[in-house]
């Protein structure tokens, strides 16, 4: 078929040529953005008189049909033509005609596929949004009902200190809440509108663009219109902020896959988030976990490609830029699913609360706490460092916990050991005396969980996007 740009060439393109260069396949998915924005030009030019009344009419009348008729699956987008702006504009002559012509009047393709690009990521970073909401909506159940949930604390995957679950989960609650903060940023910087620009230097036409821009429910337009062409910051910032969700997630999922193990036990996977094997009868898979794991590279690999692409490009427009899509779609597609899964799998799990708590006694998490009680009787922190080091030496040989010793066996090592270590270094003890913000004691922990459920309902997501 003719091209929109077929004017000044005296032959046709070889069809390999075509092919590498048409861009139908992946940017079909920006038909509603490419409408959108298609319809709120048209109505800006009829204000500023460029088009008449009527001709506006039609046009948004014929835009509308086409919209519908992609939706309800009675207009398919075809590789007949180049990309979906070509689709949309030839569809609509067809439709009416000639007056269908003027659509493109004090427009270029490059503005018009840096604002449908922007109205997609603007619409999926709300979403992400909205999904990562809801998995902090989870995590916040999950700390509610195990305030006292007890298990080991780790570092450098050694047992360390006790904690409770709600303080473990905590944590990855602060990481998803900064990802909501980097999306909220990313929306704010990014709400302005490229169309007017043109091609790189605006136009001769009297466009007011600030009224589609207002129309688009942009901040305002853009300020320069060679940037305005050539900017993919927002998409770069978007993919930084979907790679570090996905490397939470991907955290958070090892962490699962090690509870899950058969050494540690410490949670049960819904068999509806599970797999298991084809030959082995007894096994019961992380696959969610797993997978998310290993999903969290193609994301990076997205960032990676479109920083890439970006460094060496001049402006203003250049075609590399179209490779801003199929990996940025990649991506949107991998988080959002991760994310819904995980979700679902996170929801579902069982805590065994009693084998974590076991854990961590039979971890000696609360040797620190033995040190702690010979201070506070008056012996210099270093040689209770010594003497707290000597007693796990002394279970280990007697495979004991701490709790397991007698009141002997603790004087032979120190005399200032009195009947109250047991209660010292029991995991309630431990866990209850660490009281400053964002330690896991009941007592903050409980500012924290309420300051988190005021957050929760403060920042909730205004409305659904999908």
């Amino acid at each position: 078929m003719a091209q929109l740009w077929g004017g000044r060439f005296t032959k046709e393109t070889d069809q390999m040529v075509y092919d590498f260069n048409a861009s139908i396949t992946f940017d079909k998915r920006l038909y509603k953005q490419d409408i959108e924005g298609s319809m709120a030009h048209v109505k800006m030019l009829a204000k500023q008189q460029i088009l008449t009344e009527q001709e506006r009419d039609e046009i948004l009348k014929g835009l509308t049909g086409i919209l519908r008729d992609v939706e309800n699956g009675t207009l398919a987008i075809t590789t007949e033509y180049e990309d979906i702006h070509s689709f949309v504009e030839a569809n609509l002559i067809d439709r009416i005609g000639d007056v269908g012509k003027k659509l493109h009047t004090g427009r270029s393709r490059n503005d018009q596929v840096a604002l449908d690009m922007r109205l997609y990521v603007r619409e999926e970073v709300l979403y992400t949004d909205q999904l990562v909401y809801g998995l902090l909506k989870v995590l916040q159940r999950i700390m509610e009902e195990n305030i006292d949930t007890f298990m080991p604390g780790f570092t450098h995957l050694q047992k360390a200190q006790p904690v409770t679950l709600a303080h473990h989960i905590g944590a990855y609650f602060e990481m998803f809440r900064r990802d909501r903060s980097r999306l909220k940023d990313i929306y704010e910087r990014m709400n302005y509108c490229p169309l007017g620009a043109g091609a790189l230097a605006g136009t001769t036409y009297p466009l007011d663009r600030d009224y589609t821009a207002q129309l688009l429910g942009f901040a305002g337009p853009t300020r320069n219109s060679m940037d305005s062409v050539s900017d993919r910051d927002y998409v770069i910032e978007y993919l930084s902020a979907l790679a570090t969700i996905m490397m939470h997630l991907s955290r958070f999922s090892e962490e699962v896959i090690i509870w899950n193990t058969n050494e540690y036990r410490f949670v049960e996977i819904d068999d509806a988030y599970s797999t298991g094997s084809s030959i082995m009868p007894q096994k019961k898979n992380p696959d969610i976990a797993e997978l998310v794991r290993g999903k969290t590279g193609r994301v990076y690999g997205a960032l990676m490609s479109m920083l890439t692409t970006m460094k060496g490009l001049p402006l203003a427009y250049n075609k590399d830029m179209q490779e801003d899509k199929e990996g940025v779609f990649d991506a949107i597609d991998t988080t959002t699913m991760c994310l819904t899964l995980f979700t679902g799998m996170m929801d579902t799990i069982v805590f065994n609360k009693d084998v974590m708590e076991a854990s961590a006694k039979n971890g000696f998490t609360n040797a620190t706490d033995v040190a702690d009680y010979l201070v506070n009787h008056g012996v210099p922190f270093r040689d209770a460092h010594s003497i707290s080091g000597r007693l796990v030496l002394r279970c280990i040989a007697e495979n004991k916990a701490l709790d397991d010793l007698t009141l002997d066996e603790y004087k032979e090592e120190c005399p200032a050991f009195e009947a109250d270590i047991y209660g010292a270094i029991s995991m309630k003890t431990c866990v209850e005396r660490r009281l400053t913000l964002g330690a896991p004691g009941e007592a903050v922990m409980r500012q924290v969980i309420a300051e988190n459920k005021a957050y929760l309902e403060r920042e909730a997501p205004s409305c659904d996007q999908k």
